[in-house]
Formats: C-alpha cells, structure tokens, sequence
C-alpha cells in the first residue's frame, strides 16, 4: 500500500510538470525518448539475456512500445490542446478499455454493457466543456483516449506474460523500457523537432526527474505495490491520482478551472466507473 501512495504523490506532480514546463516548448517525441532511455538506463544493471527467451523479449518490448512508448506520445500531446484538470479526469475510462480488451485478448464475447459504459464517459466529458465543445477539445479528449487504450493494452499485454511467462519483474521491466525506447526513437528519428530541444537547465532537471523517478522508479514500484494489496484497493488507487494531480494542479500553479461544470461532468464520469464495476461484479 505504501509503494502505491508514494507512486500516487509523485504522479500528481508530473501532470503539472509536462504541462508548465515542457509541453509546446519541447518536442513531444525528444521528451518522449529521453523519459525512457532515462527509465531504461535506470534499469540496465537488472537486464538479463540468459534464461529470457526471444519470444519473452519481444513481448515484454512490445508491452513497453504500448504502454510507455506509444502512450506517451498521445499523452504530452494531449496537454496543448486541454488543461490538466481535464486530461486526469479523462484517463478514468482507462479500466473500462482493460476489461474490453482483456475480453478481445480471451476471445471472449464483448460485452455491450461495457461499452455502455464507455458511451456513458464520453458524455460526462462533453458536460465539463458543453458550452464550449472546441476543435482543441475534442482533438485532446481523443488523444488522452487513445492514451487509455495503448495503456490498457500494455497493462492486459503484461498481466497475461507475467501469467503464462513469469519472470522477475525487476528484469522483465528492463525488456519493457527497451520496447518503449524503440519505438520512441523511431517516432523521434520520423517526426521529431531538433529545434525544440530543452533550453533550460529546469527543463532538463524535470525530464530527468521523469524518466528516472516518476517512470523508472515508480512504474517498477506500482507494478511492485499491485502485488501486494487487493483488486478494490488497486482500482481506488488507480483513480486516486485524479483528485490528487487536480488540487496540486489548482493550488500550486493557481490553475481556474469552472467547478460547477467540473463536478457534474466528473459526477457522471464517476457513475459510469461505478457502473462498469457493478456489471464486473454481475457477471
């Protein structure tokens, strides 16, 4: 438990950090890779080549590719077209997306009651901008979308190699960070900017403290602290981060955000959360 909140406290801030400090300033795909390179640096005294076999490899490295390489690139775009208040309150569809591709990975018949769900969600995100539906909005409220889902994706892809592959999960993230690197730089390599590389000694201290601290460290430690609570106490961890990242957002940055419409679309939101769990327990 204590792995998670500390994972929880330190992903807070970086919704902030990207969104002051880095995103438009710095090329989406250079934050990108350095973030990883920097995890997978943080990992390499713990990458193993014997007893891994080329087939565990691969699939560790595309779970990376999804979950860290491809998310990220949907995620820090997502912060120049909407304010961070609305880019956590939109990664709480991300357990909806688990269940629907966990059901597509098994074969198992997808069910309409989970999307639903989805369809539920995507209304209560229309509420918080209802009077204000922008070519910006949508195109970010997409892009954290698409975060979800590559998310989820890595997430499901993982559980079921740990399942069918075990291995360490100190060494099976080294594979993991590798993945994510590969990818990163390729998009980097395609559609990078070297005209917007960090300026500034505090850009370079926040990707850094990034790469090294909030995905290095924490993702190895949340992965860790998912072993050792149960599944309704790692679902409310895994929403806690929106509360805590919008008051850190609002208090330390002195950010405004309409709370009226905030609490009714989040209101909706959280009814659609509560729902998909309440059609899981039914099943």
């Amino acid at each position: 438990m204590y792995y998670l909140i500390f994972v929880t406290i330190v992903w807070s801030f970086s919704f902030s950090f990207i969104a002051v400090y880095l995103s438009g300033q710095v090329d989406t795909w250079f934050a990108v890779v350095m973030r990883v390179l920097l995890a997978f640096i943080t990992f390499i005294p713990f990458l193993r080549f014997k007893n891994v076999s080329i087939k565990q490899m691969l699939l560790l490295m595309g779970v990376g590719a999804c979950q860290l390489g491809i998310m990220y690139f949907f995620y820090y775009n997502s912060f120049q077209y909407i304010s961070v208040p609305e880019v956590l309150l939109f990664t709480i569809s991300t357990p909806i997306y688990v269940t629907i591709i966990y059901d597509l990975l098994q074969g198992h018949r997808l069910r309409l009651n989970y999307l639903l769900t989805a369809i539920i969600a995507v209304i209560g995100a229309a509420i918080i901008r209802y009077d204000h539906i922008s070519r910006d909005f949508i195109i970010g409220f997409l892009l954290i979308q698409g975060a979800n889902i590559v998310f989820a994706l890595g997430q499901v892809g993982y559980k079921r190699i740990m399942e069918l592959y075990p291995l360490p999960q100190h060494q099976a993230f080294a594979w993991v960070y590798f993945g994510a690197i590969v990818v990163a730089t390729i998009g980097w390599l395609l559609f990078g900017n070297a005209d917007k590389l960090p300026t500034t000694q505090l850009q370079w201290g926040i990707i850094i403290w990034l790469g090294v601290v909030a995905s290095g460290l924490c993702y190895f430690l949340w992965n860790l602290g998912a072993t050792k609570v149960d599944s309704g106490t790692l679902a409310i961890m895994n929403n806690l981060v929106i509360p805590t990242g919008i008051l850190v957002n609002v208090i330390i940055w002195h950010q405004s955000i309409d709370w009226g419409r905030f609490s009714v679309g989040s209101a909706v939101i959280v009814f659609a959360l509560i729902l998909h769990h309440k059609f899981k327990g039914s099943k």
